[in-house]
């Protein structure tokens, strides 16, 4: 049986309800350092966030399985037995929740196999507390208005045979679920209802990840673009619904 911790207190695997308010944020916590966790936890519990913890990556899908309110995954990489990557991809298979991950692991390589993954947004160790939190609630508000919890979306968006559910947060493909990360649904969500005009790369960088646009960002931002074609364009090769205009960035019309 697996076995977490919710607000310090140890309960089974199965599912709890009533426990936590659903307007409240929750976050799991993943490291198999306790202190770590124990840290993150004490800053998230200072701004009001709810915490659950997990040792490992194995002990995150079950908890990510066992809790579908939960609204944003703090993971480290390096983990034994399995990797935080490799959790973060079983996660994906299922659920689209933002993933921060937490590591030691700062070199651009290890980033950029963070993103292609999965991943959302990236924290070095050792980090300051302002910046976790930062980090924290710009994925959870992003989040927060692809699940309709805000009033910053409206209705349903559509693009050849693409459909874009905002308070669902749900883009399907000919009525088949199309399955995005928050990254990739927040920068086609972001293109599309901004349809009609050219987006540069540190335009998309700093309105999608909300940080200061560096060199190599743009990577980053071509990185995603890719993997949204490969996930809605017929053929990915000859996009024709995010396009690249020459010069000027990506656009969709």
């Amino acid at each position: 049986m697996v076995m977490i911790l919710e607000n310090n207190k140890t309960i089974d695997g199965e599912k709890q309800k009533g426990l936590l308010s659903e307007q409240e944020a929750k976050i799991l916590i993943v490291d198999d350092e306790k202190d770590i966790r124990k840290l993150v936890g004490i800053y998230l519990k200072k701004q009001g966030y709810k915490t659950l913890e997990a040792e490992n990556g194995q002990m995150a899908i079950n908890v990510m399985k066992e809790h579908s309110d939960i609204d944003l995954v703090i993971m480290d990489i390096m983990m034994p037995g399995m990797s935080g990557t490799e959790s973060c991809a079983a996660i994906r298979e299922f659920s689209s929740v933002p993933v921060l991950f937490l590591t030691a692991k700062t070199q651009e390589p290890d980033k950029n196999e963070a993103y292609d993954i999965g991943g959302d947004d990236f924290l070095s160790k050792p980090f300051e507390q302002g910046e976790l939190i930062r980090k924290v609630k710009a994925l959870i508000r992003r989040y927060n208005v692809y699940k309709g919890r805000e009033d910053n979306a409206d209705g349903i968006l559509r693009v050849g045979t693409i459909s874009i559910d905002p308070y669902k947060r749900v883009v399907t493909k000919e009525d088949e679920v199309i399955h995005l990360t928050d990254k990739e649904f927040a920068l086609l969500f972001f293109l599309v209802k901004n349809r009609g005009r050219s987006w540069n790369l540190d335009e998309l960088y700093e309105n999608i990840w909300q940080e200061k646009y560096l060199p190599s960002s743009s990577n980053t931002v071509m990185v995603h673009v890719l993997r949204l074609r490969q996930k809605i364009e017929e053929n990915p090769a000859q996009p024709e619904i995010i396009r690249t205009i020459y010069g000027k960035g990506y656009q969709v019309d």
